[in-house]
């Protein structure tokens, strides 16, 4: 199943030998629909003798049943493995293709053409070294064309070929070609595209594929593999880059042994030499590198290994260890781009895990600049990013983390989010560089703390968080329960939905972006709350797990969940300030449980029904609870 040599038959341990230590390349094809990235592919791996002869037989009886070229093998079913994609004859998913030559191996991913599949061709650009952009000769560069080469230029490809497919369509014109090469040429001007080869060729007829065709005599560059065996690979590249090794693990098997294991991402390490821990600034020497095969006098990109340093510093899962010359940065604040990838929107506000390299910390998008309309290039302001948006956003963190600009390093420059209650991954961004703020701002260090205040208080802080639907008796629970408290001498402060948007949030309307930043707005204030020592009861709907959660995470074991569970019929058959009529009538959009949904809580610290209790006997649960948990005596 490999392709052909020599050394298989005359000497099959060499052979094995030479293929192991083979360079990779990383491709991806991209380009329009019905471009031919499949056939290319297909024909390459025909080509590379990367076929069983019962894949031969299947792929000729799939070629008469789903084929597109008559009698003759249609190389695009080779990689159109999906039924869909069988059926309309296009690539939906990703398909990821391993073949080799007696130069180098290759994993090739074919992308999907169609706008909506915009994340899946990033998702196959993201570890890529190089492109090839196919343009049908008829048509020339497309809207999907430009989209792609944007999506590359965007992502950093360094390596482009164009190749201008389809050419014996057009009895091979040399003009034809020539004229595409020139408006390509304007596009990548625009775009700031690198490195750029053109190569006419046609993927169904094998022209200048694997070898230069003898119907474009006027042609003399290179073939398509030709360029792909001798391009530069990033790990070449990267070899030169300043060293960064983000720790995956800390090796302790004993006490005599503390190594810091990961993969080296960039540059060349030696012992002897002097780095720096990132986030942390510390500094040592490197004692040995250690592999399970043994110790290395230098270890470059690629490689796995574990540090021992000279000296005893505390690092971590997530730090990044850097030559000390050029080490990576540090910063808490962003501008990114960043493409979402979830069917529900990015919302600005919303808490998410941002992994960036081994680190995993928590990440919230606190503004949108701007989006990038894919097509056209142009900027929109934008509120929320849908599926396949792509936007400039501004990006906090909990605290700060080593980086380098995506345009130096990927891999400390590209970084995922993902959901904190699904943990499905819903984006994919690039730091650009760090807003200057994050180097300006710092937590001053007060001597009187929450604890002190609660003290003087005789009290424990706590937020109670009453969530539920308009109507369900969250404002009349809450104010009974401080009134309670009130009387029983404790320190207490009520924030309700409505009073708040008269001032703190008065800029705010009911769409879910500004739900969103709602509910963040009054979970900063509740913690500044708790943090004087008092008890703060929210009486708030809101609707979406996602800010409960990080009103939860900013206040820890202080916050308890109380879900005003009362059934929609009930609420709406009260309907105390007559909401429920004017949404059903069509003059309120975006009201909670009519036409925006609620989310409600999946596992709260206390539930309490309206429908079946009365106030008085959900206050006095409530009351019980606090007595409970040691909160009130």
């Amino acid at each position: 199943m490999s392709h052909s040599s020599e050394l298989i038959a005359e000497d099959i341990e060499q052979y094995l030998k030479a293929h192991e230590h083979k360079g990779l390349l990383r491709f991806i094809t991209c380009g329009s629909v019905d471009d031919g990235k499949s056939t290319l592919i297909g024909r390459l791996l025909f080509e590379s003798k990367l076929l069983f002869e019962d894949q031969l037989a299947a792929i000729e009886a799939d070629s008469k049943k789903f084929g597109t070229q008559g009698s003759e093998i249609d190389f695009a079913l080779l990689v159109d493995g999906l039924a869909a994609e069988r059926e309309q004859g296009i690539t939906i998913d990703v398909a990821y293709r391993f073949f080799s030559t007696d130069k180098r191996k290759f994993i090739v991913a074919d992308t999907p053409g169609h706008e909506q599949y915009t994340r899946n061709m990033v998702t196959g650009a993201s570890t890529a070294d190089a492109a090839i952009l196919m343009v049908d000769a008829r048509h020339g560069i497309l809207t999907q064309t430009r989209r792609h080469s944007f999506l590359m230029s965007l992502i950093g490809l360094r390596h482009v070929v164009v190749a201008v497919n389809k050419m014996d369509l057009v009895d091979y014109s040399q003009a034809r070609f020539e004229e595409i090469v020139e408006e390509y040429h304007e596009l990548a001007r625009e775009l700031g595209l690198g490195e750029i080869t053109f190569i006419p060729m046609s993927a169904l007829k094998g022209d200048n594929v694997i070898e230069h065709s003898s119907r474009m005599p006027w042609y003399h560059g290179t073939t398509l593999m030709g360029y792909l065996e001798t391009v530069e690979v990033d790990d070449e590249r990267l070899q030169r880059a300043p060293f960064r090794l983000p720790v995956q693990w800390v090796n302790r098997p004993n006490l005599d042994f503390r190594g810091f294991s990961g993969m080296v991402t960039s540059g060349v390490v030696r012992p002897g030499d002097a780095i720096r821990v990132q986030p942390s600034g510390k500094a040592s020497t490197v004692k040995r590198i250690y592999t399970y095969d043994g110790d290395l006098d230098e270890a470059v990109a690629g490689q796995s290994i574990t540090l021992l340093l000279e000296d005893e510093i505390d690092i971590s899962r997530g730090d990044v260890i850097s030559g000390v010359e050029q080490p990576a940065h540090t910063a808490d604040q962003f501008e990114t781009t960043l493409v979402w990838m979830h069917d529900k929107p990015l919302l600005p506000g919303r808490p998410y895990l941002m992994k960036l390299g081994t680190q995993v910390v928590s990440a919230t998008v606190t503004a949108i600049k701007y989006q990038i309309n894919v097509n056209t290039l142009e900027h929109a302001a934008a509120k929320q990013l849908e599926l396949n948006g792509i936007g400039i956003c501004t990006l906090g963190l909990d605290r700060a983390v080593a980086f380098d600009a995506y345009k130096e390093s990927q891999d400390t420059g590209g970084f995922i989010l993902i959901d904190r209650l699904t943990n499905n991954t819903v984006g994919a961004g690039m730091l650009h560089f760090a807003l200057r703020r994050s180097q300006n701002i710092h937590m001053q260090h007060m001597d009187i703390d929450k604890q002190a205040r609660a003290l003087a208080k005789g009290q424990k802080p706590a937020v109670l968080w009453l969530t539920g639907l308009s109507g369900a008796g969250k404002s009349s629970v809450a104010n009974l329960v401080e009134k309670k408290l009130h009387a029983a001498g404790q320190h207490t402060y009520l924030l309700d939905g409505d009073n708040v948007r008269h001032g703190l949030n008065r800029d705010l309307g009911f769409t879910d972006a500004d739900r969103v930043e709602n509910i963040r707005r009054v979970a900063e204030v509740a913690k500044l709350m708790a943090d004087a020592g008092l008890i703060v009861l929210t009486a708030f709907i809101s609707p979406f797990r996602s800010e409960r959660q990080l009103a939860r995470d900013l206040m820890g074991d202080e916050f308890i969940e109380i879900f005003v569970d009362t059934p929609l019929e009930v609420a709406e058959e009260r309907d105390p300030k007559g909401l429920y009529k004017k949404a059903r009538r069509g003059e309120l959009k975006n009201f909670t449980g009519i036409d925006s949904p609620y989310e409600a809580p999946e596992d709260p610290e206390l539930r309490v029904d309206t429908s079946r209790m009365s106030v008085e006997e959900a206050a006095d649960m409530i009351m019980t609870t606090l007595r409970e948990r040691g909160i009130i005596g």
